[in-house]
Protein backbone atom coordinates (compact mmCIF):
# COMPACT_ATOMS: atom_id res chain seq x y z
CA UNK A 1 0.00 0.00 0.00
CA UNK A 2 2.98 2.58 1.11
CA UNK A 3 4.56 1.58 -2.62
CA UNK A 4 1.06 2.27 -4.14
CA UNK A 5 0.50 5.56 -2.53
CA UNK A 6 4.41 6.90 -3.23
CA UNK A 7 3.77 6.24 -7.36
CA UNK A 8 0.43 7.67 -7.05
CA UNK A 9 2.47 11.16 -5.64
CA UNK A 10 4.99 10.64 -8.03
CA UNK A 11 2.58 10.91 -11.04
CA UNK A 12 0.87 14.02 -9.66
CA UNK A 13 4.11 15.73 -9.40
CA UNK A 14 4.91 14.92 -12.95
CA UNK A 15 1.84 15.89 -14.37
CA UNK A 16 1.85 19.27 -12.78
CA UNK A 17 5.47 20.22 -13.60
CA UNK A 18 4.57 19.00 -17.46
CA UNK A 19 1.33 21.23 -17.22
CA UNK A 20 3.32 24.28 -15.79
CA UNK A 21 5.93 24.12 -18.80
CA UNK A 22 3.47 23.32 -21.47
CA UNK A 23 2.52 27.52 -21.93
CA UNK A 24 6.32 27.99 -21.77
CA UNK A 25 6.81 25.96 -24.73
CA UNK A 26 3.76 27.12 -26.60
CA UNK A 27 5.60 30.90 -26.58
CA UNK A 28 9.06 29.25 -27.48
CA UNK A 29 7.10 27.74 -30.51
CA UNK A 30 5.67 31.00 -30.73
CA UNK A 31 7.93 33.27 -30.78
CA UNK A 32 10.09 31.03 -33.31
CA UNK A 33 7.61 30.71 -35.50
CA UNK A 34 6.95 34.61 -35.95
CA UNK A 35 7.92 36.60 -39.46
CA UNK A 36 10.40 39.42 -37.28
CA UNK A 37 12.77 36.75 -36.28
CA UNK A 38 12.64 34.43 -39.33
CA UNK A 39 13.02 37.68 -40.88
CA UNK A 40 16.31 38.72 -38.84
CA UNK A 41 17.37 35.14 -38.96
CA UNK A 42 18.12 34.81 -42.20
CA UNK A 43 19.65 38.21 -42.38
CA UNK A 44 22.26 37.27 -39.72
CA UNK A 45 22.80 34.06 -42.23
CA UNK A 46 23.02 36.24 -45.47
CA UNK A 47 25.41 38.40 -44.15
CA UNK A 48 27.97 35.71 -42.38
CA UNK A 49 27.81 34.15 -46.24
CA UNK A 50 28.80 37.40 -47.45
CA UNK A 51 31.30 38.22 -44.71
CA UNK A 52 33.41 34.64 -45.52
CA UNK A 53 33.35 35.22 -48.98
CA UNK A 54 34.80 39.13 -48.81
CA UNK A 55 36.53 38.91 -45.87
CA UNK A 56 35.18 41.29 -43.29
CA UNK A 57 32.10 41.60 -41.72
CA UNK A 58 29.29 42.40 -43.59
CA UNK A 59 26.85 43.08 -41.11
CA UNK A 60 28.52 46.58 -40.04
CA UNK A 61 27.66 48.18 -43.49
CA UNK A 62 24.56 46.94 -42.92
CA UNK A 63 23.78 48.25 -39.62
CA UNK A 64 25.46 51.28 -40.90
CA UNK A 65 23.04 51.87 -43.33
CA UNK A 66 20.14 51.19 -41.26
CA UNK A 67 20.58 52.74 -37.92
CA UNK A 68 23.00 55.83 -39.59
CA UNK A 69 21.98 59.26 -38.37
CA UNK A 70 21.47 61.17 -41.09
CA UNK A 71 18.30 60.52 -43.30
CA UNK A 72 20.39 59.28 -46.56
CA UNK A 73 23.93 58.69 -46.15
CA UNK A 74 26.02 60.52 -49.28
CA UNK A 75 28.16 58.36 -51.48
CA UNK A 76 31.04 59.96 -49.91
CA UNK A 77 30.31 58.37 -46.04
CA UNK A 78 29.81 55.24 -47.69
CA UNK A 79 32.85 54.90 -49.56
CA UNK A 80 34.99 55.91 -46.65
CA UNK A 81 33.66 53.70 -44.62
CA UNK A 82 34.01 51.03 -47.47
CA UNK A 83 37.83 52.27 -47.64
CA UNK A 84 38.49 51.78 -43.37
CA UNK A 85 36.64 48.17 -44.02
CA UNK A 86 37.86 46.64 -46.93
CA UNK A 87 41.24 45.91 -47.34
CA UNK A 88 42.76 46.98 -51.27
CA UNK A 89 43.17 44.19 -54.11
CA UNK A 90 46.86 44.32 -53.29
CA UNK A 91 45.65 42.82 -50.24
CA UNK A 92 45.55 38.96 -52.00
CA UNK A 93 49.95 39.71 -52.31
CA UNK A 94 51.80 40.73 -50.32
CA UNK A 95 53.11 44.54 -51.04
CA UNK A 96 56.88 45.23 -50.68
CA UNK A 97 57.62 47.71 -47.61
CA UNK A 98 58.81 51.15 -48.37
CA UNK A 99 60.76 52.53 -45.84
CA UNK A 100 61.67 55.66 -47.71
CA UNK A 101 60.18 59.23 -46.89
CA UNK A 102 59.00 59.87 -50.17
CA UNK A 103 55.85 57.90 -50.44
CA UNK A 104 52.49 57.50 -48.75
CA UNK A 105 53.64 54.55 -46.50
CA UNK A 106 52.91 51.15 -47.62
CA UNK A 107 50.30 48.09 -46.07
CA UNK A 108 50.95 45.16 -44.11
CA UNK A 109 48.39 42.48 -44.49
CA UNK A 110 47.61 40.80 -40.87
CA UNK A 111 45.13 38.30 -40.82
CA UNK A 112 42.08 39.56 -43.14
CA UNK A 113 42.87 43.37 -42.51
CA UNK A 114 45.27 45.99 -43.69
CA UNK A 115 47.38 48.15 -41.63
CA UNK A 116 49.03 51.39 -42.86
CA UNK A 117 52.42 51.77 -42.16
CA UNK A 118 54.02 55.35 -42.08
CA UNK A 119 57.77 56.13 -43.30
CA UNK A 120 60.26 57.11 -40.56
CA UNK A 121 60.64 59.99 -38.87
CA UNK A 122 57.57 61.42 -41.01
CA UNK A 123 55.82 60.96 -44.32
CA UNK A 124 56.42 65.03 -45.16
CA UNK A 125 59.53 66.63 -44.59
CA UNK A 126 58.02 70.05 -45.05
CA UNK A 127 55.58 69.23 -41.48
CA UNK A 128 58.85 68.97 -39.62
CA UNK A 129 60.73 71.84 -40.28
CA UNK A 130 57.15 73.71 -40.00
CA UNK A 131 57.50 71.92 -36.73
CA UNK A 132 60.50 73.34 -36.08
CA UNK A 133 59.62 77.03 -37.63
CA UNK A 134 57.25 76.70 -34.98
CA UNK A 135 59.12 75.80 -31.92
CA UNK A 136 61.67 78.23 -32.67
CA UNK A 137 59.39 81.58 -33.09
CA UNK A 138 57.93 79.88 -29.68
CA UNK A 139 61.19 80.00 -28.13
CA UNK A 140 61.94 84.11 -29.78
CA UNK A 141 58.49 84.82 -28.47
CA UNK A 142 59.27 83.91 -24.90
CA UNK A 143 63.12 85.44 -24.87
CA UNK A 144 61.29 88.52 -26.14
CA UNK A 145 58.76 88.70 -23.28
CA UNK A 146 60.58 86.75 -20.46
CA UNK A 147 64.41 87.44 -21.71
CA UNK A 148 66.97 90.58 -22.18
CA UNK A 149 64.75 92.63 -23.99
CA UNK A 150 67.60 94.32 -26.32
CA UNK A 151 70.30 92.10 -26.11
CA UNK A 152 73.99 93.05 -27.25
CA UNK A 153 76.59 91.39 -28.97
CA UNK A 154 79.08 89.07 -26.89
CA UNK A 155 82.13 89.55 -28.39
CA UNK A 156 84.57 86.42 -27.06
CA UNK A 157 88.19 86.77 -27.09
CA UNK A 158 90.36 83.44 -26.98
CA UNK A 159 94.15 83.07 -26.54
CA UNK A 160 94.90 79.89 -27.98
CA UNK A 161 98.12 78.29 -30.12
CA UNK A 162 98.76 74.71 -32.07
CA UNK A 163 98.85 71.78 -29.56
CA UNK A 164 97.71 68.41 -28.57
CA UNK A 165 94.84 69.41 -26.75
CA UNK A 166 93.97 72.28 -28.82
CA UNK A 167 90.93 70.35 -30.89
CA UNK A 168 89.86 69.18 -27.59
CA UNK A 169 89.73 72.61 -25.77
CA UNK A 170 88.47 74.35 -28.94
CA UNK A 171 85.70 72.43 -29.46
CA UNK A 172 83.86 72.57 -26.41
CA UNK A 173 84.26 76.37 -25.80
CA UNK A 174 83.16 76.35 -29.99
CA UNK A 175 79.87 74.41 -28.76
CA UNK A 176 79.30 76.39 -25.94
CA UNK A 177 79.52 79.75 -28.21
CA UNK A 178 77.14 77.63 -30.81
CA UNK A 179 75.03 77.56 -28.13
CA UNK A 180 74.51 81.15 -27.16
CA UNK A 181 71.21 82.70 -27.93
CA UNK A 182 72.28 86.08 -29.24
CA UNK A 183 75.31 87.59 -31.70
CA UNK A 184 78.62 86.50 -31.16
CA UNK A 185 81.41 87.23 -32.50
CA UNK A 186 85.09 84.84 -31.49
CA UNK A 187 88.40 86.53 -31.82
CA UNK A 188 90.82 83.98 -31.51
CA UNK A 189 94.09 85.16 -31.12
CA UNK A 190 96.90 82.63 -31.81
CA UNK A 191 100.47 82.33 -30.97
CA UNK A 192 103.26 81.78 -33.24
CA UNK A 193 101.37 83.09 -36.10
CA UNK A 194 97.68 82.21 -38.09
CA UNK A 195 98.42 78.52 -39.39
CA UNK A 196 95.64 76.88 -41.25
CA UNK A 197 94.75 73.88 -38.76
CA UNK A 198 93.66 76.96 -36.04
CA UNK A 199 91.82 78.32 -38.94
CA UNK A 200 89.61 75.17 -40.44
CA UNK A 201 88.86 74.00 -36.94
CA UNK A 202 86.76 77.59 -35.87
CA UNK A 203 85.18 77.60 -39.86
CA UNK A 204 82.85 75.01 -38.46
CA UNK A 205 81.29 77.14 -36.24
CA UNK A 206 79.44 79.20 -38.39
CA UNK A 207 79.96 81.78 -36.34
CA UNK A 208 81.47 85.42 -37.08
CA UNK A 209 85.28 84.56 -36.54
CA UNK A 210 88.33 86.97 -36.40
CA UNK A 211 91.45 85.11 -36.51
CA UNK A 212 94.26 87.15 -35.69
CA UNK A 213 97.77 85.91 -35.17
CA UNK A 214 100.32 87.00 -33.13
CA UNK A 215 104.50 86.87 -33.77
CA UNK A 216 105.67 84.93 -30.30
CA UNK A 217 105.58 81.51 -30.00
CA UNK A 218 104.17 80.08 -26.55
CA UNK A 219 106.44 79.52 -23.91
CA UNK A 220 107.08 76.45 -22.14
CA UNK A 221 107.54 77.76 -18.60
CA UNK A 222 103.65 78.79 -17.06
CA UNK A 223 104.74 82.72 -15.58
CA UNK A 224 105.98 83.02 -19.17
CA UNK A 225 102.83 81.69 -20.66
CA UNK A 226 100.45 83.59 -18.31
CA UNK A 227 102.44 87.11 -19.44
CA UNK A 228 102.05 86.68 -23.07
CA UNK A 229 98.24 85.79 -22.74
CA UNK A 230 98.04 88.72 -21.40
CA UNK A 231 99.50 90.33 -24.33
CA UNK A 232 97.56 88.05 -26.56
CA UNK A 233 94.38 89.58 -25.32
CA UNK A 234 95.51 93.37 -25.26
CA UNK A 235 95.81 92.89 -28.93
CA UNK A 236 92.86 91.50 -29.15
CA UNK A 237 91.14 94.80 -27.83
CA UNK A 238 93.36 96.80 -29.79
CA UNK A 239 90.92 94.89 -32.49
CA UNK A 240 87.84 95.76 -31.27
CA UNK A 241 88.96 99.39 -31.00
CA UNK A 242 90.39 99.76 -34.74
CA UNK A 243 87.04 98.45 -36.01
CA UNK A 244 84.56 99.72 -33.16
CA UNK A 245 82.84 96.28 -32.66
CA UNK A 246 79.73 97.30 -30.34
CA UNK A 247 79.02 94.48 -27.77
CA UNK A 248 80.28 93.11 -24.39
CA UNK A 249 84.07 91.99 -24.25
CA UNK A 250 84.73 88.49 -22.48
CA UNK A 251 87.81 86.77 -22.04
CA UNK A 252 86.68 83.03 -22.86
CA UNK A 253 90.16 80.96 -22.77
CA UNK A 254 90.34 77.71 -24.91
CA UNK A 255 90.47 75.61 -21.40
CA UNK A 256 87.60 77.23 -19.55
CA UNK A 257 84.40 75.73 -18.97
CA UNK A 258 80.91 78.02 -19.75
CA UNK A 259 77.65 77.56 -18.13
CA UNK A 260 74.87 78.82 -20.62
CA UNK A 261 73.26 80.97 -17.58
CA UNK A 262 77.09 83.18 -17.71
CA UNK A 263 76.24 84.82 -21.07
CA UNK A 264 72.48 85.52 -19.98
CA UNK A 265 73.87 87.86 -16.75
CA UNK A 266 76.55 89.08 -18.91
CA UNK A 267 74.55 91.43 -20.62
CA UNK A 268 73.27 93.02 -17.29
CA UNK A 269 76.73 94.77 -17.42
CA UNK A 270 77.25 98.70 -18.20
CA UNK A 271 80.48 99.32 -18.19
CA UNK A 272 83.00 96.77 -16.03
CA UNK A 273 80.99 93.74 -14.64
CA UNK A 274 82.98 90.99 -12.34
CA UNK A 275 81.89 86.78 -11.67
CA UNK A 276 83.17 84.68 -9.85
CA UNK A 277 85.57 81.54 -11.29
CA UNK A 278 85.57 78.36 -9.80
CA UNK A 279 89.12 77.20 -9.97
CA UNK A 280 89.94 73.38 -10.93
CA UNK A 281 93.33 73.08 -10.04
CA UNK A 282 94.69 69.55 -11.10
CA UNK A 283 97.67 67.44 -10.25
CA UNK A 284 99.77 64.98 -12.30
CA UNK A 285 98.50 61.98 -10.26
CA UNK A 286 100.27 62.86 -7.05
CA UNK A 287 98.02 63.32 -3.92
CA UNK A 288 100.25 65.57 -2.15
CA UNK A 289 99.36 68.40 -4.45
CA UNK A 290 96.07 68.22 -4.42
CA UNK A 291 93.90 70.86 -3.93
CA UNK A 292 91.80 69.68 -0.33
CA UNK A 293 88.40 69.58 -0.32
CA UNK A 294 85.94 71.68 1.64
CA UNK A 295 83.25 69.84 3.36
CA UNK A 296 80.84 71.04 6.36
CA UNK A 297 82.34 68.88 8.68
CA UNK A 298 85.65 70.14 8.32
CA UNK A 299 84.04 73.95 8.59
CA UNK A 300 82.71 72.94 11.74
CA UNK A 301 85.99 71.41 13.83
CA UNK A 302 88.31 74.48 12.52
CA UNK A 303 87.94 77.92 13.97
CA UNK A 304 89.14 79.07 10.92
CA UNK A 305 87.37 79.76 7.86
CA UNK A 306 89.00 77.40 5.17
CA UNK A 307 89.72 78.73 1.69
CA UNK A 308 87.67 78.09 -0.79
CA UNK A 309 89.17 77.54 -4.68
CA UNK A 310 86.93 80.62 -5.72
CA UNK A 311 87.93 83.90 -7.41
CA UNK A 312 85.44 86.94 -7.82
CA UNK A 313 83.79 90.04 -6.41
CA UNK A 314 82.70 89.86 -2.69
CA UNK A 315 79.83 91.92 -1.32
CA UNK A 316 78.20 92.59 2.13
CA UNK A 317 75.29 91.66 3.33
CA UNK A 318 73.33 94.82 0.94
CA UNK A 319 75.39 93.28 -1.72
CA UNK A 320 77.49 95.84 -2.31
CA UNK A 321 81.52 95.38 -3.83
CA UNK A 322 83.46 95.72 -0.74
CA UNK A 323 86.40 93.54 -1.62
CA UNK A 324 87.68 90.25 -3.83
CA UNK A 325 87.86 86.91 -2.54
CA UNK A 326 91.12 85.53 -3.71
CA UNK A 327 92.38 81.82 -3.78
CA UNK A 328 95.42 81.51 -1.45
CA UNK A 329 97.68 79.67 -3.27
CA UNK A 330 100.88 80.35 -1.05
CA UNK A 331 100.92 76.60 0.79
CA UNK A 332 101.40 75.36 -3.06
CA UNK A 333 103.76 77.15 -4.55
CA UNK A 334 106.58 74.64 -3.47
CA UNK A 335 104.70 72.29 -5.51
CA UNK A 336 103.35 73.88 -8.37
CA UNK A 337 104.04 73.32 -12.06
CA UNK A 338 106.66 75.14 -13.78
CA UNK A 339 106.38 74.15 -17.09
CA UNK A 340 103.59 72.65 -19.76
CA UNK A 341 103.24 68.80 -19.11
CA UNK A 342 104.49 69.00 -15.20
CA UNK A 343 102.65 66.50 -13.31
CA UNK A 344 102.25 69.54 -10.48
CA UNK A 345 99.57 71.47 -9.68
CA UNK A 346 98.72 74.46 -12.07
CA UNK A 347 98.13 77.59 -10.11
CA UNK A 348 95.79 80.73 -11.43
CA UNK A 349 96.78 83.88 -10.98
CA UNK A 350 95.45 86.60 -8.00
CA UNK A 351 92.22 87.64 -10.59
CA UNK A 352 92.05 85.54 -13.64
CA UNK A 353 90.67 87.68 -16.89
CA UNK A 354 87.94 84.97 -17.16
CA UNK A 355 85.81 86.58 -14.01
CA UNK A 356 86.02 89.97 -15.61
CA UNK A 357 83.61 91.58 -18.95
CA UNK A 358 83.92 94.47 -20.44
CA UNK A 359 81.77 97.16 -22.44
CA UNK A 360 83.68 97.67 -25.79
CA UNK A 361 83.29 100.99 -25.69
CA UNK A 362 85.70 101.56 -22.67
CA UNK A 363 88.30 101.03 -25.29
CA UNK A 364 87.29 103.15 -27.94
CA UNK A 365 89.29 106.23 -29.32
CA UNK A 366 86.11 108.77 -29.34
CA UNK A 367 83.65 107.42 -27.13
CA UNK A 368 81.65 108.93 -24.11
CA UNK A 369 83.45 107.14 -21.07
CA UNK A 370 83.26 107.53 -17.67
CA UNK A 371 86.39 109.41 -15.96
CA UNK A 372 87.43 106.51 -14.12
CA UNK A 373 88.54 104.93 -17.32
CA UNK A 374 92.20 105.25 -18.55
CA UNK A 375 93.13 106.25 -21.12
CA UNK A 376 93.91 102.17 -23.14
CA UNK A 377 97.53 103.00 -24.95
CA UNK A 378 98.40 103.55 -21.08
CA UNK A 379 97.94 100.11 -20.02
CA UNK A 380 100.70 97.85 -20.99
CA UNK A 381 102.80 100.35 -22.15
CA UNK A 382 106.84 99.01 -22.55
CA UNK A 383 105.22 95.47 -22.65
CA UNK A 384 104.56 95.96 -18.36
CA UNK A 385 102.50 92.96 -17.64
CA UNK A 386 98.62 93.46 -17.19
CA UNK A 387 97.35 90.73 -14.82
CA UNK A 388 93.80 91.72 -14.85
CA UNK A 389 91.26 94.18 -16.67
CA UNK A 390 91.36 96.30 -13.09
CA UNK A 391 94.77 97.62 -14.86
CA UNK A 392 92.17 100.02 -16.82
CA UNK A 393 90.30 101.56 -13.99
CA UNK A 394 91.02 104.29 -11.81
CA UNK A 395 89.02 102.59 -9.03
CA UNK A 396 88.14 99.81 -8.62
CA UNK A 397 84.95 100.04 -6.64
CA UNK A 398 82.60 100.61 -9.55
CA UNK A 399 82.69 97.13 -10.93
CA UNK A 400 79.94 95.62 -11.17
CA UNK A 401 79.28 92.30 -9.49
CA UNK A 402 77.53 89.13 -11.39
CA UNK A 403 75.92 86.34 -10.58
CA UNK A 404 73.61 87.21 -7.24
CA UNK A 405 76.62 89.07 -6.03
CA UNK A 406 79.29 86.74 -6.75
CA UNK A 407 77.21 83.77 -4.91
CA UNK A 408 76.60 81.91 -8.23
CA UNK A 409 79.38 80.34 -9.90
CA UNK A 410 78.81 80.33 -13.31
CA UNK A 411 82.42 79.81 -15.02
CA UNK A 412 85.26 77.02 -14.18
CA UNK A 413 89.07 77.88 -14.98
CA UNK A 414 90.79 74.75 -15.67
CA UNK A 415 94.47 74.14 -17.40
CA UNK A 416 95.60 70.41 -18.30
CA UNK A 417 97.55 70.10 -21.28
CA UNK A 418 100.09 67.48 -22.46
CA UNK A 419 103.81 67.54 -22.53
CA UNK A 420 104.93 70.02 -24.99
CA UNK A 421 106.71 67.25 -27.00
CA UNK A 422 104.20 64.76 -27.15
CA UNK A 423 103.39 63.69 -30.82
CA UNK A 424 99.71 64.30 -32.59
CA UNK A 425 98.44 64.15 -36.04
CA UNK A 426 97.96 67.22 -37.59
CA UNK A 427 94.46 68.43 -37.71
CA UNK A 428 93.92 64.97 -35.78
CA UNK A 429 93.19 63.58 -39.26
CA UNK A 430 94.69 59.95 -39.79
CA UNK A 431 96.59 59.77 -43.02
CA UNK A 432 98.18 57.25 -44.11
CA UNK A 433 95.33 54.77 -42.50
CA UNK A 434 97.29 53.31 -39.37
CA UNK A 435 98.73 50.17 -39.08
CA UNK A 436 96.74 47.03 -38.04
CA UNK A 437 98.49 45.78 -35.01
CA UNK A 438 95.59 43.36 -34.25
CA UNK A 439 93.86 41.69 -37.32
CA UNK A 440 90.46 41.36 -37.63
CA UNK A 441 89.28 37.65 -36.61
CA UNK A 442 86.78 35.66 -34.15
CA UNK A 443 89.55 36.58 -31.49
CA UNK A 444 91.00 39.79 -30.84
CA UNK A 445 94.39 38.66 -30.21
CA UNK A 446 96.85 37.38 -32.96
CA UNK A 447 97.66 33.52 -33.46
CA UNK A 448 101.81 34.30 -32.63
CA UNK A 449 102.78 35.56 -28.76
CA UNK A 450 104.73 38.81 -29.31
CA UNK A 451 108.26 38.40 -29.51
CA UNK A 452 110.47 39.23 -26.07
CA UNK A 453 113.32 42.04 -26.56
CA UNK A 454 116.64 40.52 -26.22
CA UNK A 455 117.42 41.56 -22.53
CA UNK A 456 114.00 39.62 -21.21
CA UNK A 457 115.07 36.54 -23.34
CA UNK A 458 118.55 36.80 -21.09
CA UNK A 459 116.79 37.17 -18.18
CA UNK A 460 114.49 34.18 -19.01
CA UNK A 461 117.52 32.25 -19.96
CA UNK A 462 118.86 32.87 -16.77
CA UNK A 463 116.67 31.73 -14.89
CA UNK A 464 116.16 28.56 -17.39
CA UNK A 465 119.57 27.48 -16.51
CA UNK A 466 119.49 28.12 -12.53
CA UNK A 467 116.09 26.54 -12.51
CA UNK A 468 117.56 23.65 -13.86
CA UNK A 469 121.21 23.31 -11.80
CA UNK A 470 118.44 23.87 -8.91
CA UNK A 471 116.74 20.83 -9.84
CA UNK A 472 119.78 18.60 -10.82
CA UNK A 473 121.28 19.74 -7.35
CA UNK A 474 117.99 18.44 -5.59
CA UNK A 475 118.35 15.31 -7.54
CA UNK A 476 121.52 14.53 -6.56
CA UNK A 477 120.95 15.45 -2.48
CA UNK A 478 117.83 12.68 -3.55
CA UNK A 479 120.37 10.29 -4.26
CA UNK A 480 122.81 11.11 -1.98
CA UNK A 481 120.34 10.62 1.05
CA UNK A 482 119.22 6.98 -0.67
CA UNK A 483 122.83 5.69 -0.89
CA UNK A 484 123.00 7.02 2.86
CA UNK A 485 120.00 5.13 4.21
CA UNK A 486 121.47 2.07 2.33
CA UNK A 487 124.58 1.98 3.65
CA UNK A 488 123.59 2.87 7.34
CA UNK A 489 120.81 -0.05 6.81
CA UNK A 490 123.63 -2.71 5.31
CA UNK A 491 125.58 -1.65 8.91
CA UNK A 492 123.31 -2.51 10.69
CA UNK A 493 122.66 -6.04 9.46
CA UNK A 494 125.78 -6.95 9.54
CA UNK A 495 126.09 -5.64 13.18
CA UNK A 496 122.81 -7.77 14.10
CA UNK A 497 124.03 -11.14 12.28
CA UNK A 498 127.31 -10.72 14.18
CA UNK A 499 125.78 -10.76 17.12
CA UNK A 500 123.69 -13.59 17.05
CA UNK A 501 127.00 -15.90 15.53
CA UNK A 502 128.52 -14.80 19.00
CA UNK A 503 125.49 -15.85 21.06
CA UNK A 504 126.13 -19.05 19.11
Amino acid sequence: MKQLTALQQQGRRSNSFRGASSPLDAGVEGSIRSPATIFWLVLHGLCCLISLVLGFRFSRIVFFLLFSTASSPSATTIYTSLQTTVPSSAATSPPERNVSGGGGGSRVVVGRHGILIRPWPHPDPAEVMTAHKIIERVQLEQRSQYGVKSPRTVIAVTPTYVRTFQTLHLTGLMHSLMNVPYDVIWIVVEAGGATNETASLIARSGLRTIHIGFDTKMPVLWDDRHKLESKMRLHALRVVREKRLDGIVMFADDSNMHSLELFDEIQKVQWVGAVSVGILAQSGGSEEGELPVIRKDDSEKDDKDPQLPVQGPACNSSNHLVGWHTFDSSPYLEKSARYIGDGAVVLPRKLEWAGFVLNSRLVWEDADKPGWVKEFEAVGRDGEDVESPLSFLNDASVVEPLGSCGRKVMLWWLRVEARADSKFPARWIIDPPLDITVPAKHTPWPDAPPELPSSVEKVISIQETTDKRASKNGSRRKRSSRSKRKHTAKVIDEQVSTRHSGDN
